[in-house]
């Protein structure tokens, strides 16, 4: 491990002079792809947002929105994987908004990054306890209560990250086959059974009717909330093979990729259900819009399937976002932001390569919010999974934005022979700017999409705790620049060394 010469002293974890650093050429490019991919969790963002898009947002236009996304995201990825295969850091936003704007902006954008994936798990382990209480109910009659899942989930993610990222690859890899086989299978049964009741109709698909409806805004926000985590395929890089090509690889995979999936499985799912009737069945019995054409063009054992698959997709989903937690508090640490961290969550398992003990602080840190949630008495759904994944969303997506922003400085002084008037340009600038407008639409349609929690103090509080963890990020980082210079210039650089930016 180093940082850029010239620039700032190696950086030190231990007495003998080195960094702790992940285990190297732990996984693939399917395996960067699956880890990826499960933070989506294709059948949670299918069956949690799509009959809300279709209610509430922009009716039968919800797969236009998809596509709207997609184009977008992709733009986005252009740009976040041009800087890819210079930087190689598994501080991912971190690393890059630090050689693009400055370290200032890097240690603001880091800790967002990390308070974004620091509640994402707790979020998805309330819908996980949510969906297993419910479904173990309808199913054996059996009430078991939502918080001793919570409890077997916590254990699961923080085994996952013990034993390393090849570990936790082996099970997304199951669980993801298993859930997008059955949402496929519902998909590709509508379109052999001739589109559904009324038959195919593309304006389902039509961009133009992503931009209707009850509240086209809400729509197309839950679109972008379906995709969060695609970029963590940056944070494997370190961990992967040949990081440079993977890395950039496993992104468009992963947004194009899931960008077809969702399109194709929200139309037929509309269509399945007959484009007349969608808007009246996802307001009255969401999970009716993909439980009735399963039932009907599949069979009922793949209605109980789905559910089960619910289950393990927002598992996969919350131990993606565990790992990603993880190794942001091991970036940070590993670098001494306070010097604390440095032999503590910036410390790597001597035999594993993995951020154990950040692992167990993440775990450590969601056991709290869960309990505190309890506490006040909020429901692990209605409750837990959404006001924290708006406010983690809203984290993100700043982040995002500011990360466009900061490919457009790094290529303007650094690496000529790479820059290029689309990928370096006016890739990350479109990006920027609709990552900017996503923010917006969030700001705009929170209330709606916190439903019974519109009122909630947490809900009214998110964009001031977003703006805390900055605001700490820039404050901090100004306070090592006068105090602490040596800690300063380590801020964001520490990068593998056979790939380090140069």
């Amino acid at each position: 491990m180093a940082v850029d010469e010239g620039v700032a002293p190696a950086a030190k974890t231990d007495g003998d002079g080195t960094v702790h650093r992940l285990k190297p050429n732990a996984i693939g490019l399917l395996g960067v792809v699956f880890m990826a991919v499960a933070t989506a969790a294709p059948i949670t963002a299918m069956t949690g947002n799509v009959p809300f898009m279709v209610s509430a947002g922009n009716g039968i236009g919800a797969p236009a929105s998809y596509l709207v996304a997609m184009v977008v995201l992709a733009i986005f990825s252009v740009g976040f994987t041009s800087m890819a295969k210079h930087i190689t850091s598994t501080g991912a936003f971190y690393g890059f908004i630090s050689y693009g704007l400055g370290r200032t902006a890097g240690l603001a954008s880091g800790l967002l990054a990390t308070f974004a994936y620091v509640v994402f798990e707790p979020a998805l382990i309330g819908i996980f306890s949510t969906f297993a209480t419910q479904t173990l109910k309808d199913q054996t009659g059996v009430h078991v209560p939502w918080w001793a899942f919570a409890v077997l989930m916590l254990a699961v993610n923080a085994t996952g990250t013990w034993f390393g990222v090849s570990v936790a690859e082996k099970l997304l890899v199951v669980l993801l086959a298993t859930e997008v086989t059955v949402l496929a299978a519902m998909a590709v049964s509508v379109a052999f059974h001739g589109g559904g009741p009324n038959g195919f109709s593309l304006d389902p698909v039509n961009p133009v009717n992503a931009f209707k409806g009850t509240s086209a805004g809400l729509g197309l926000f839950f679109a972008f909330w379906s995709w969060v985590g695609f970029e963590s395929t940056a944070m494997y890089g370190e961990e992967s093979r040949n990081p440079k090509k993977i890395i950039p690889k496993a992104t468009m995979i992963s947004v194009l990729g899931v960008g077809v999936f969702y399109v194709f499985v929200s139309w037929m799912a509309i269509s399945g259900t007959g484009e007349a009737n969608a808007v009246k069945v996802a307001t009255d019995n969401p999970l009716a819009l993909f439980f009735g054409p399963t039932e009907q063009y599949v069979g009922h054992w793949a209605v109980d399937v789905m559910q089960w698959l619910m289950i393990t997709g927002s598992l996969a989903c919350g131990m993606a976002f565990h790992n990603c937690a993880a190794r942001y508090m091991y970036a940070l640490g590993r670098e001494g932001v306070l010097p604390v961290l440095k032999n503590t969550v910036g410390r790597t398992h001597p035999r594993h390569g993995s951020p154990h003990i950040a692992g167990l602080v993440q775990t450590v840190i969601t056991a709290v919010l869960l309990a505190a949630f309890w506490i006040a008495g909020k429901d692990p759904y209605t409750g837990t999974y959404v006001l924290l994944a708006i406010l983690g969303t809203m984290a993100i997506l700043v982040v995002q934005a500011v990360c466009s922003f900061a490919v457009l400085a790094y290529f303007r002084t650094h690496h000529p022979e790479s820059r290029h008037w689309f990928r370096t340009l006016v890739a990350p600038l479109v990006g920027g700017v609709a990552m900017l407008a996503v923010v917006g639409l969030l700001v705009s349609n929170m209330g709606a999409a916190a439903g019974t929690e519109s009122g909630s103090l947490v809900l009214r509080a998110t964009p001031w705790l977003v703006a805390a963890v900055a605001a700490l990020g820039v404050g901090y980082a100004q306070y090592l620049k006068r105090r602490a210079p040596q800690r300063y210039l380590l801020l964001g650089r520490t990068v593998l060394e056979e790939t380090k930016e140069r």
